[in-house]
């Protein structure tokens, strides 16, 4: 018996209906003879053993039990899902071929492969390799089954992401809300590989925004004028009148030129240079590109948006597989260009004057084998596709998938570039000209690009070297520099994505590939997700800050737990693991190393906890801890029932903002980036 084993159930019937496998059974589908099966998981049907699973010991939070790292790594069935489990487990002992047809990414291989190894299955394995869920990719990706080994290493990937996560999470979770409890705090402080950095990145942001100088600055604006019209230059301020920003902060400088322009009345024209520019269409989308644009123009949340395009490929069919992180496409899907285009005029008439335009042969750069990962950018299936179906989001995210999509297929967009200097008074001017002469795919896709609202975005009228040009008026601006602007969910995402630009160390950013980050495109939106509700991270409008608890966790921890590059690094060796180049053991046996000497670092140190928000009960003396309630929050004492003393919990402004000035940014991590390096490669 052929056995094909889904992630969940609406994958199993796409691929059930296209096997035939009609006959329903129990937690599986079956082809009238029953020689092939489908059946599925509803996520991980599996988990990692709690601490007190491995001894009843580890039960109670003690220093003396830590660090904990288990010899032998055991899993145990979800009680929500111990059913279905049973089932695949049944299905498992009878097969004598199985077929992965899980996502197709680390978690989906695990999601399969964890199964397997708790079968002890011996048989033969094939891998389904799906990037869409509609019957005919479903059909093609049937007749190119990979093999065994070729994605083999994927699930030593998720194995070992899985692992070290329990071993940050567990010892480090247990170990700072120790020391915390030392210092009278009564909650539990969450410890994260991927969530600990990206709360560090908020931290950071408030820090600098909190202590951010403004500085006034100058410029001087010339309206300038000929036969054909007018237009506008800028002085061009010496440098040695300009700070090391390259801003003049000396008015007296700028109102001296300022007079001589205006008194010469005219300026001569030095030199004109122009420019013809071709830019070529978008990339197609990746998640993380999606989930930021659509936070940009529509306002919708990354989860949301992972939900909706996990909707629009499961549900609807109308989209490739979403949790991929390249916007490349493979130069063999260029025969299959024609039946997207023509699929998704026949789904949506109002296309075809669009798709009248295209030219189907044009190769834009988004189609080269080089750039594709384990997979490639989202783009429309060629599947009938009902958008009738689709709620206003979902319409919302499909229309943006499937105009990038057709924007490959217009000519670039072109613009003519000017640039002429001039003398005036003795002072050099500049003028900037852009004319777009052809818009190319920009008449597709214009509306959903971010709007250049800077003021010397011009067309400028002819200009003739050594012509005169009338100075019809001055403006001397005085101008503030910005702080950086808070994270909203987008920039958010964006930030964990590249996170190898926040390194500074020059032998760390040597060894990180400037393409990692934090999490994958996965897991990200979750992480972001789980530190909203855990209380580190706060919600003002689109705005996202660390609360004051998040703040002191930050402030409290060891840089190598909380700096984005230095995750980065234990990303990186995760893909590694993926690509087959560094092996599961060798990861988890440096993992464990790290984990002790980290954690005999911290422990023999004392880790400073005093940022911490710790209450008295003013009746009793003892401690007051947080307490979360239906109704709210507050703080209640650790003396109850003796004691029923409670209070609001009321976190103010000053004190979220001393919080964060206690910050400090990490100046040098050498000692901790050795370690790191040490332990993992």
């Amino acid at each position: 018996m052929k056995l094909f084993l889904c992630e969940k159930p609406s994958q199993g019937n796409d691929i059930g209906k296209v096997l035939g496998a009609t006959k329903r059974g129990d937690g599986c589908l079956a082809t009238p003879d029953g020689q092939i099966i489908v059946t599925w998981g509803v996520g991980h049907l599996v988990e990692q053993f709690n601490p007190e699973d491995y001894d009843p010991a580890l039960k109670q939070w003690t220093f003396e039990t830590l660090p904990i790292i288990p010899s032998q790594w055991k899993l145990a069935p979800k009680k929500e899902t111990k059913k279905q489990y049973n089932v695949v487990m049944g299905l498992l002992k009878k097969a004598n071929a199985v077929i992965i047809a899980t996502d197709i990414d680390r978690e989906g291989e695990t999601i399969a492969r964890e199964l397997l190894d708790l079968a002890n299955f011996r048989g033969k394995i094939q891998r389904l390799w799906l990037s869409a869920l509609d019957d005919a990719s479903i059909r093609k990706a049937l007749g190119q089954l990979k093999s065994n080994q070729e994605t083999l290493p994927l699930y030593y990937a998720g194995l070992a992401r899985s692992r070290a996560d329990w071993l940050v999470g567990i010892n480090f979770s247990r170990l700072f809300t120790l020391l915390a409890k030392q210092k009278g705090y009564q909650g539990v402080l969450s410890v994260g590989r991927v969530q600990t950095p990206t709360l560090a990145m908020v931290v950071q942001r408030d820090l600098d925004i909190a202590n951010f100088v403004s500085k006034n600055h100058y410029i001087l604006l010339v309206q300038l004028a000929n036969q054909a019209g007018q237009f506008m230059a800028q002085y061009q301020i010496p440098d040695n009148h300009c700070d090391e920003d390259g801003l003049c902060l000396n008015s007296a400088v700028i109102q001296q030129a300022n007079q001589a322009i205006r008194q010469a009345g005219s300026a001569k024209v030095l030199s004109v240079e122009t420019k013809r520019e071709k830019e070529s269409p978008p990339l197609l989308f990746s998640l993380s590109s999606l989930q930021t644009t659509c936070n940009r123009l529509f306002g919708f949340g990354a989860q949301q948006v992972l939900d909706i395009a996990q909707s629009l490929y499961e549900t609807h069919k109308a989209t490739t597989y979403p949790r991929t992180d390249c916007g490349y496409l493979p130069e063999s899907q260029l025969a299959e260009v024609p039946k997207v285009i023509q699929a998704l005029a026949t789904a949506d008439p109002q296309l075809k004057p669009i798709v009248s335009k295209l030219d189907s042969s044009l190769k834009s750069r988004a189609w080269n084998d080089k750039k594709i990962s384990a997979h490639h950018g989202i783009i429309p299936t060629f599947g009938r596709v009902d958008i009738s179906k689709m709620n206003d989001s979902e319409l919302k995210v499909y229309q943006l998938v499937r105009l990038h999509y057709l924007a490959q297929f217009l000519p670039p967009c072109e613009t003519d570039k000017t640039v002429a200097t001039f003398e005036s008074g003795g002072h050099s001017l500049i003028a900037h000209g852009n004319v777009m002469v052809k818009p190319g795919w920009k008449s597709l896709l214009g509306k959903t690009l971010e709007e250049n609202t800077d003021e010397t975005k011009q067309g400028l009228p002819p200009l003739n070297v050594n012509q005169q040009c009338k100075v019809v008026d001055t403006e001397v601006k005085s101008l503030q520099t910005q702080p950086p602007k808070p994270y909203n969910e987008g920039t958010l995402l964006s930030a964990m994505k590249n996170a190898a630009r926040f390194v500074t160390d020059p032998r760390l950013k040597q060894q990180l590939r400037e393409t990692e980050g934090l999490g994958t495109e996965a897991t990200r939106a979750p992480t972001i997700e789980g530190l909203f509700k855990r209380g580190y991270l706060v919600k003002k409008g689109k705005n996202i800050n660390a609360s004051a608890e998040g703040v002191a966790l930050v402030n409290s921890l060891p840089t190598v737990l909380k700096d984005p590059g230095l995750t980065a690094l234990w990303e990186q060796a995760l893909n590694q693991i993926a690509e087959g180049t560094l092996s599961l053991d060798d990861f988890m046996a440096k993992q464990s190393q790290f984990i002790r000497y980290l954690m005999k670092q911290c422990m023999e140190q004392g880790m400073q906890i005093g940022n911490i928000e710790v209450r008295k009960c003013p009746e009793c003396g003892k401690p007051m801890r947080k307490i979360k309630h239906e109704k709210g929050t507050f703080w209640g004492c650790t003396g109850y029932p003796q004691c029923q003393h409670k209070e609001a919990d009321k976190t103010t402004k000053s004190k979220q903002g001393s919080s964060r000035k206690q910050g400090t940014r990490n100046v040098s991590v050498s000692d901790q980036l050795k370690q790191l390096r040490q332990h993992l490669n």
